[in-house]
């Protein structure tokens, strides 16, 4: 399950899910590019802490200019692009601050919020994709790891557009798997299983999800070194979750031929 000198570029990797995959797989030897929106002491903090093979960018993945930007730089900085996992992304603090204990009618939310989250939970893994994909095919190898939210989420009241942007995402990767079948890309999608422990959710001394739970971010490295290392090569079009995590067959969700959302 070797990912050593393995270039990966993770979106949104600065604190949260990003940093514990980028500490995740740089401690497993692979060579990791995060991305920052703006710069922050979080992302120069984590970039540190990725050692000699570390690297950190500026930019917005919801422009098209800078996600390819920011492609070309990172294949600059580290190597052509072997694995993208398209982190970034806007909750719905955004919205509202108290969302999970006072929801907010999708008719009350502020349109440019609403907007901000699309474009960077939808258009943003799109536009990075995009950028990255031709590169690995001509290549004929390459991962793409999209991250999710639970089932419920994507439906639960008070939750939009977070939870439907996750579900479009989840939608899209299923076509891009087909669409990319035979050329060596995987494409799949990892999710925590529940409310981790980041800044999507508002500070609190009682902090916790809306089930009432709170995962500790770190359930994400064993499965995303997997996800990146040759042991996952030919999985495609999968869903795995970070909270089952003995195997990956105990982390895969076998889904449904025809997913049900109404």
């Amino acid at each position: 399950m070797t990912v050593q000198n393995r270039t990966v570029l993770i979106t949104g990797g600065a604190r949260g899910l990003g940093r514990e995959m980028a500490l995740a797989l740089a401690d497993a030897g692979a060579r990791v590019c995060i991305t920052g929106r703006r710069d922050s002491t979080a992302l120069r903090d984590t970039a540190t802490q990725l050692g000699a093979h570390g690297h950190s960018l500026i930019a917005d993945v919801s422009d098209p200019e800078q996600a390819q930007q920011s492609v070309e730089d990172a294949a600059q900085a580290i190597g052509p692009i072997d694995v993208l996992i398209n982190n970034a992304g806007v909750g719905m603090r955004l919205i509202s601050e108290t969302f999970n204990t006072e929801s907010t009618k999708f008719w009350q939310a502020d349109p440019d919020a609403w907007q901000q989250i699309v474009q960077t939970n939808v258009n943003g893994p799109f536009l990075m994709t995009r950028a990255v994909v031709p590169g690995m095919i001509a290549r004929g190898f390459g991962k793409i790891i999209n991250i999710s939210t639970s089932d419920q989420t994507m439906v639960r009241r008070g939750y939009a557009p977070y939870g439907p942007s996750k579900a479009f995402l989840e939608a899209a990767s299923r076509i891009w798997a087909q669409d990319l079948a035979g050329t060596g890309v995987d494409v799949n999608v990892l999710l925590p299983g529940g409310a981790a422990d980041t800044d999507l959710l508002p500070p609190s001394a009682d902090k916790k999800g809306a089930d009432g739970n709170l995962l500790s971010p770190d359930i994400m490295r064993a499965p995303i070194v997997w996800l990146a290392s040759d042991a996952s090569n030919g999985h495609t079009g999968e869903r795995y979750i970070a909270r089952l995590w003995d195997d990956p067959d105990a982390a895969r969700d076998p889904g449904t031929a025809k997913p049900k959302i109404m």
